[in-house]
């Protein structure tokens, strides 16, 4: 478990702004972790060793019983999880406040039908994300805490890369976010997703490809436009050569200049949206 210091206004932007600070509970694609800010300004993070061959509810379970900083975890909490995501404009959303999600999600993905669907509206991309919660995951968390949030890990990813592109330069920017063996690629036009994707990336030569794919779909140009690329590379020289070869610009984005070095990017191991 790591710990490190903060002072009032950051530990409200790692305890989602403000108030009571709230426990994070990021659920990954077979990985469970924890960040805790307390009021007098100290963070807690903790990876949890996650037992294959059991639900990520069974784990979680565990968790509160075998982990020592769930033992005085206050009242507040927010589930992060990892989970396909579906994209909707939020003038067609509007139109339609009977909004069939569980039709929406169950045409788009498989294999989710006994999931509960959670719609989260993104004001400054005019958009909604809907995505799915294990039933049994959502009820261990609400068992343990009066006031649950919950979120899709990307969210915050997107919003903070959004508002850092609408504040750096006129050039067109495509992002690629590593994370839990997977790329989520997207870009940004007017105020909206001009192009939004998750690709299975436990290969770097996969994801190089859809980077490259995406860009040339895109019509982007190779000398002017950038790429940047942010969270888990497992060899990011290589992946940084690869991508220079064919484009001028790309960038890697550094979590500890990005955020202002706040403390919480030094925690080995805490995921780029659990910092934001």
């Amino acid at each position: 478990m790591a710990e490190k210091n903060f002072n009032r206004q950051e530990q409200q932007s790692v305890s989602r702004r403000g108030g009571v600070p709230r426990l994070v509970i990021r659920v990954g694609n077979g990985t469970l972790s924890f960040l805790l800010p307390h009021e007098d300004g100290r963070v807690e993070f903790s990876p949890y060793t996650v037992r294959s061959g059991v639900s990520m509810a069974a784990n979680l379970r565990s968790a509160f019983r075998d982990a020592d900083m769930l033992a005085d975890h206050g009242s507040k909490a927010l589930l992060s999880v990892c989970s396909p995501v579906v994209l909707v404009p939020m003038d067609e959303y509007m139109d339609d406040e009977e909004y069939d999600v569980d039709t929406i999600y169950s045409e788009t993905f498989v294999g989710h039908s006994s999931d509960v669907k959670e719609r989260s509206i993104l004001p400054d991309l005019n958009a909604v994300a809907i995505y799915g919660v294990n039933k049994d995951l959502r009820m261990v968390v609400e068992d343990h805490f009066k006031d649950v949030r919950v979120q899709n890990v990307m969210q915050p990813v997107w919003t903070h890369l959004y508002r850092r592109s609408s504040l750096n330069g006129r050039r067109r920017k495509l992002y690629g976010y590593f994370h839990d063996k997977r790329i989520d690629v997207f870009s940004f036009q007017q105020r909206r997703f001009r192009f939004a994707n998750s690709f299975d990336a436990a290969h770097l030569h996969d994801a190089l490809y859809y980077l490259l794919f995406v860009w040339k779909q895109l019509a982007f140009d190779n000398e002017e436009d950038e790429l940047y690329l942010v969270g888990d590379i497992p060899d990011r020289e290589w992946m940084l050569n690869k991508l220079r070869s064919y484009l001028r610009r790309v960038y890697m984005v550094n979590p500890s200049s990005e955020l202002n070095r706040l403390p919480v990017t030094q925690i080995e191991g805490v995921d780029f949206d659990m910092m934001l």
